[in-house]
């Protein structure tokens, strides 16, 4: 049986380029299937085949036609659909489902995945932390990414920490940047966890 990992976050958040560096760190140890969501394209799960040294038959772009939050949280029968033929045909150990680019409110369904990250990025604001959402404030973890651009969009980057600590509670957080391969190993380490 798979372990299904959701990753959701607002559009240029990150979150297929940490499903492309997830799964290079991972693949040697672990089969990855990959399940991604786009409203009316295959763009993402085009780009990983072109990207990642993975069958490219385990990569599968969903076209949900509309709202991306209700294809992960209220009707998830094309993500489930794709998730069973990936389980059925290749038994990957980890499916990374990936929602389409969504605001601070969506939620996975946990009858589609067994946990879910949370992607934010330091270019949106300093302020998102502060607005909260139940993305934000429900994943299973928050990752806020592309720390290194910080000093370049005028955010105060342990301002931001001490704002995601207070709204996460006791929640897990990890503050990423790819530019700091040791931030990414840790969100690899979280991942081998939940196995």
């Amino acid at each position: 049986m798979s372990i299904k990992v959701g990753i959701a976050g607002p559009v240029g958040s990150g979150k297929t380029s940490i499903i492309e560096y997830l799964t290079n760190l991972l693949q040697s140890e672990y089969k990855i299937g990959i399940v991604t969501n786009d409203i009316y394209t295959t763009e993402d799960a085009n780009y990983l085949k072109t990207k990642l040294d993975i069958d490219s038959d385990m990569i599968i772009g969903v076209e949900t036609g509309g709202c991306p939050h209700t294809a992960i949280r209220d009707d998830i029968s094309m993500n489930l659909k794709a998730c069973e033929y990936l389980e059925k045909e290749f038994q990957p150990d980890i499916i990374f489902v990936e929602s389409g680019g969504d605001n601070l409110s969506a939620t996975f369904s946990y009858e589609l995945v067994d946990y879910y990250a949370y992607i934010i990025d330091v270019a949106q604001g300093g302020d998102i932390p502060r607005k909260k959402g139940a993305g934000l404030l429900f994943s299973d973890l928050l990752v806020v990414n592309k720390t290194d651009l910080a000093p370049y969009v005028g955010v105060n980057l342990e301002q931001m920490k001490s704002d995601v600590k207070d709204n996460r509670k006791n929640k897990p957080f990890l503050f990423i940047s790819n530019q700091e391969e040791e931030t990414i190993v840790k969100l690899k380490d979280w991942i081998i966890a939940l196995l």
